[in-house]
């Protein structure tokens, strides 16, 4: 049985909206397998996509989108059943939010029903050098049930552009979500 997933991408204030993007590009190629793609972007991701990127394409696409203190969204509840969440930048904020288990806005609420469901939570964090509170809460999500996934880009593919370099990045979020995806294979 080939069910489709139901997706939730958070969008936090860290550097890296490069991933964002190329995840929301990804998983609109993938439509097909998924039955619902929601985002919640935090105030300094958008300030940060725009700085970063340039512009504010992040509108432009078809997924439903929520407010950062929007508890109705349907993430927002076990019940509802969604496949994983991911956080995408994910800053050393939010992760430490999510580690302690405080649930103050859609972000972290999302994050602490896909761990208390044991339901994949997916966190591509993006900070350099960590600190061992950030070790410690990476630590602390991974016990828990959560996935940590560094924006760490591999080169063996060849990437030419920056995008293609984010890209081997979230190929491995795209697989840990479950989703089937043609990428560079090691081996291949």
């Amino acid at each position: 049985m080939n069910t489709k997933h139901k997706l939730a991408v958070a969008v936090s204030g860290a550097s890296g909206s490069i991933y964002a993007k190329v995840l929301l590009d990804k998983l609109l190629q993938l439509k097909d397998q998924t039955q619902a793609v929601d985002l919640v972007f935090s105030k300094n991701a958008l300030d940060v996509w725009k700085h970063e990127l340039g512009n504010d394409a992040y509108k432009n696409y078809p997924f439903r989108t929520f407010e950062k203190f929007d508890f109705s969204a349907p993430f927002a509840s076990g019940s509802a059943k969604y496949s994983a969440v991911i956080v995408c930048p994910c800053s050393m904020g939010t992760l430490g939010r999510i580690a302690a288990g405080i649930s103050d806005d859609l972000v972290t609420r999302a994050a602490d029903v896909m761990l208390k469901e044991r339901r994949k939570l997916i966190l591509v964090t993006r900070e350099t050098p960590l600190n061992l509170i950030h070790i410690n809460n990476m630590k602390t999500v991974t016990e828990a049930g959560g996935i940590i996934c560094p924006a760490t880009p591999s080169f063996y593919s060849k990437p030419d552009t920056a995008e293609e370099i984010a890209a081997t990045v979230i190929d491995r979020v795209i697989d840990l979500i479950g989703l089937q995806n043609e990428s560079y294979r090691w081996g291949k």
